[in-house]
């Protein structure tokens, strides 16, 4: 069985490869990435890389060549995403793979999530793709909070307009073993919805913050609009401002607070807690 990992060089698929090195051979790992300078160490433990961007349709299936299932990472152009999960799976089915696993969103198909729509209509490229798939919907990650950690040494505070809005996020970590663990199963079942165990305020991500730089930490709960003036204050640029403040908005609405279980259940240990992996960016 010959595995390959789309974008195995960024924060995700680094750590979907790793976690595969675990479970089978180094020579049936492919890792296809954009740029093969990053890969030496890939290829220094036996892994095959090959060379293929998401644009690309005739590259992605070359890497493709013998290759039974794929871990389709989500790429981070916003806005040409599903184009280029497209281009994958379509390489995909002209290269001869019979699965994908695909790093989706938790509850994609429900959530008002600024990221959702795209991995929706990859989704959809999946059902209509005659390929076997399954859905990884991944739940917020505790490294989104390493701004947060900087923020908090140069003002005392977390601030945040989520109100008591709760966020079980897990490590990129649990969500690679995870993506490992269902590629290399036998019978994946076709949706996992993954979190964290925990699902914290932002009260506690201010202790947990606190706790790993050494200093208190308060928490400076204001509504959308201050929160806009602060972060544009700050010198973030208004797409990250206004990605920020929505996303706090639909965290107050409890959309990331869903921690089911699955995701430990899969990985067969309990998530990575928040602090550990606050004190790991610290």
């Amino acid at each position: 069985m010959t595995i390959a990992v789309t974008g195995a060089t960024g924060q995700l698929g680094r750590r979907i490869v790793a976690q595969l090195l675990e479970r089978v051979p180094a020579s049936e790992v492919v890792a296809v990435v954009r740029d093969e300078a990053k890969a030496a160490d890939l290829t220094a433990q036996g892994v095959q890389v090959r060379v293929a961007d998401y644009t690309d349709v005739a590259a992605l299936t070359d890497a493709f060549a013998g290759v039974e299932k794929v871990v389709l990472v989500s790429g981070n152009e916003i806005g040409q995403r599903a184009v280029q999960h497209g281009n994958v799976i379509e390489a995909a089915r002209a290269a001869g793979v019979t699965f994908i696993a695909y790093t989706s969103v938790l509850h994609a198909d429900g959530s008002p999530l600024l990221v959702a729509p795209e991995h929706v209509e990859t989704e959809a490229l999946l059902a209509s793709s005659g390929l076997s798939y399954s859905l990884l919907r991944n739940g917020w990650y505790h490294e989104n909070y390493a701004p947060s950690i900087d923020a908090a040494r140069a003002s005392g505070a977390v601030v945040t307009s989520a109100g008591d809005g709760r966020v079980a996020s897990a490590s990129r970590d649990d969500f690679a073993a995870a993506a490992a663990v269902v590629v290399t199963s036998d019978a994946p079942e076709q949706v996992y919805e993954l979190s964290g165990d925990v699902a914290w305020t932002q009260s506690e991500l201010a202790a947990a913050i606190g706790e790993v730089i050494g200093s208190d930490v308060s928490v400076l709960d204001v509504d959308a609009a201050k929160h806009r003036e602060i972060l544009s204050g700050a010198g973030l640029d208004e797409g990250s401002v206004f990605f920020v403040v929505t996303t706090d908005g639909h965290i107050a609405e409890g959309h990331l607070a869903d921690a089911p279980g699955t995701l430990s259940a899969l990985i067969g240990r309990p998530t990575t807690p928040l602090v550990d992996t606050l004190r790991t960016l610290a």
